[in-house]
């Protein structure tokens, strides 16, 4: 069964220094920093990395981030994977949980979660599902 968890959170993106194995390339590194609320009570942290020009509206990002808190009363952690692209003023964005990483009450945790920029505010709506227990 598919279970839907809703909220806000605040995220932190501190740069890194350059990767040596980029070669010059234009890529710039992130630390992220996430606290989430709503249906989903956690924390989390993860590195960005990201290419272009956004404010001329072309550019790209992959990420990776460690979620750990309470989910629908299920207390564990699981990894997002993010994958996002900006062409012509047109966002393509997905977030999903990485297959396998889910621990504690989160363990066999997969879904996709869609990120909403509202006015500067950021929140989330998490469509999941969890291994049924007895």
């Amino acid at each position: 069964m598919t279970l839907h968890a809703t909220g806000a959170f605040e995220v932190k993106a501190t740069p890194l220094p350059p990767d040596d194995a980029t070669g010059g390339a234009n890529i710039s590194r992130y630390a992220l920093d996430k606290q989430f609320h709503g249906d989903l009570e956690a924390a989390s942290k993860g590195e960005m990395l990201g290419a272009g020009d956004p404010a001329k509206g072309n550019a790209g990002y992959v990420a990776i981030e460690r979620v750990t808190g309470t989910l629908h009363g299920h207390s564990g952690s699981f990894a997002l994977q993010h994958t996002g692209t900006i062409g012509q003023g047109k966002l393509q964005l997905t977030v999903t949980v990485v297959p396998g990483s889910g621990a504690g009450g989160l363990a066999g945790i997969a879904g996709t979660m869609t990120i909403i920029i509202t006015n500067g505010k950021h929140s989330y709506d998490f469509e999941y599902t969890l291994p049924e227990t007895e």
